[in-house]
């Protein structure tokens, strides 16, 4: 890797700091990166939507032959890893995403040129040396939560996502804020998922009987499949 800095932002207004990446890598760890990299393994493609207009994402999914994933719980396939990965290969399902479907839309605007991935624990390792082949300068985006008011809340999840990620890569090439997000993951990761378990966003899944999701992106590097958005509009299979 060239000596191009390696830096983390925060949520979709952090994707426009600085000058255009080469590539901008998303983590949204609770858990749309997770279940994308999921579904992928088992060659299932995944479109990207925002969140909050259940008609407009159905008839996106008509318009492009897909399957719409609902709410957790209440059909199926949904935002879980599981249900997606038990979808038959080559399907294609919308998945909206308040977080993390809008931090990956945004990037894919910094330009034609800017490849945009996703990232997370379960495919750390495969993300690094994706990234480190970008070509130039690599953004890490930590996708966040919100509150009520729709301002952006930190989770500290999609912090040592990201830091999951400067861990394979060169301490050298990180620049301060990514060496923070290092630190964060480095000292997390021998108890990451009782980490997961504990953050609000765990707590809130683990509540609502999805135990079991937070489990699945406390695994260090599962799968070695990078989602990349390509110009059909969903994730295709790269390879780290």
């Amino acid at each position: 890797m060239a000596d191009w800095p390696i830096q983390c932002e925060w949520g979709p207004a952090g994707i426009w700091a600085g000058g255009a990446p080469a590539a901008v890598v998303v983590a949204d760890v609770l858990i749309f990166s997770t279940a994308v990299a999921a579904a992928l393994d088992k060659e299932v493609l995944v479109h990207p939507y925002g969140w909050g207009d259940a008609p407009a994402a159905a008839a996106y999914a008509r318009s492009v032959g897909a399957v719409l994933a609902g709410r957790r719980g209440e059909s199926e396939p949904s935002g879980s890893p599981r249900s997606l990965t038990r979808l038959a290969a080559g399907c294609h399902v919308v998945l909206p995403s308040p977080n993390g479907a809008t931090c990956a839309l945004a990037a894919q605007q910094r330009g034609p040129g800017v490849q945009v991935a996703l990232g997370a624990p379960v495919n750390a390792a495969a993300v690094a040396r994706w990234a480190a082949a970008a070509g130039g300068p690599v953004q890490l985006v930590a996708a966040g939560e919100r509150w009520p008011d729709g301002s952006l809340r930190p989770a500290l999840e999609d912090w040592l996502g990201v830091g999951a990620i400067a861990a394979h890569l060169p301490w050298s090439q990180l620049g301060d804020s990514a060496r923070a997000a290092r630190a964060a993951f480095e000292s997390a990761q021998p108890t990451l998922a009782a980490v997961l378990a504990g953050t609000p966003s765990g707590q809130e899944l683990i509540g609502r009987g999805f135990a079991d999701d937070v489990a699945w992106a406390a695994q260090s590097d599962r799968y070695a499949v990078v989602p990349v958005l390509g110009p059909g509009g969903y994730f295709e299979r790269a390879w780290g």
